[in-house]
């Protein structure tokens, strides 16, 4: 009995310790992919809840048709082998059997076309938006327009490893964030002023083409609080890989305190606008 207590007591020593090194991890990276995280990561917008439920459909049906499949070669193959059956039959026709492998995937298809249809239209009906944010791509940054708050203008870059605090994340982290309140529709228009690029974030299911010369319009509403990283998802050059995207998502309240900031940031001085849009940083604390 004594040596039983002290096991337990070990072992409950030992899952404490490790609680405690996992809670932390799992709040810091509430809003990208974990580790050895199986799937895709959490959702945080109503497009992406429905790509992930599209995703799991999708999972089963395949799993199911790979069982059938895998069963009926094995079935085959031992049912009808040359020493099982040295005499073939000489059937040509069957016609339950030709309209059973007709209609049945004719039925997947359209279980698998109503969630395929409804997460399109999901996708690209952009509802009433709240306010309107215009995405840039250019070799190799962004920039965010504002028209909503006043139309200010700033350009997020890719901050270098050598330059990175602790805690921030590797070719993910920028200078100046997008911030956004949370539970706002955001109409997001993205064009590019060189070559194509493709404003992507996971997280939220989004990822639409930059086009120069064209704008392109897509939406999101982020449901929680947090920072979402994403990265350009179209090869354009030499620096692809090193402009990230990182969206910020704030209370309403914090997203009006902001945007005061940021109208006196990064308001264009002495005709320099790059100047006043790289001096600042993030305005969140």
């Amino acid at each position: 009995m004594k040596r039983q207590s002290l096991c337990a007591a070990g072992l409950a020593a030992v899952l404490s310790m490790v609680g405690s090194l996992v809670v932390p991890l799992g709040s810091a990276l509430a809003n990208e992919p974990r580790p050895w995280e199986m799937g895709m990561q959490p959702s945080a917008s109503p497009v992406k809840h429905l790509m992930g439920s599209f995703n799991d459909l999708l999972t089963v049906i395949i799993t199911l048709i790979v069982i059938f499949v895998a069963g009926l070669l094995a079935y085959c193959a031992v049912r009808f082998n040359a020493k099982a059956n040295p005499v073939p039959s000489k059937t040509s026709h069957h016609t339950l059997l030709e309209v059973a492998w007709t209609v049945v995937p004719v039925i997947i298809l359209i279980v698998i076309a109503v969630p395929s249809f409804k997460l399109l239209y999901a996708a690209e009906r952009i509802p009433q938006a709240d306010m309107t944010i215009k995405v840039t791509g250019h070799q190799w940054y962004w920039d965010y327009e504002y028209p909503d708050q006043g139309g200010f203008t700033f350009s997020s870059y890719m901050i270098p490893e050598s330059d990175l605090k602790p805690g921030q994340r590797r070719l993910l982290e920028v200078d100046n964030r997008v911030v956004v309140p949370v539970n706002t529709t955001v109409r997001v228009l993205v064009t590019a002023g060189d070559v194509i690029h493709s404003w992507a974030i996971p997280a939220f299911g989004l990822k639409k083409d930059g086009v120069p010369g064209r704008t392109n319009e897509t939406w999101f509403k982020a449901e929680r609080e947090g920072v979402y990283y994403g990265q350009c998802s179209e090869i354009c050059g030499t620096n692809h890989g090193f402009m990230p995207i990182a969206v910020e998502v704030v209370s309403k309240e914090a997203f009006d305190a902001w945007v005061a900031k940021a109208k006196t940031a990064f308001a264009p001085r002495d005709g320099d606008r790059d100047v006043a849009q790289r001096q600042t940083g993030t305005l969140i604390q």
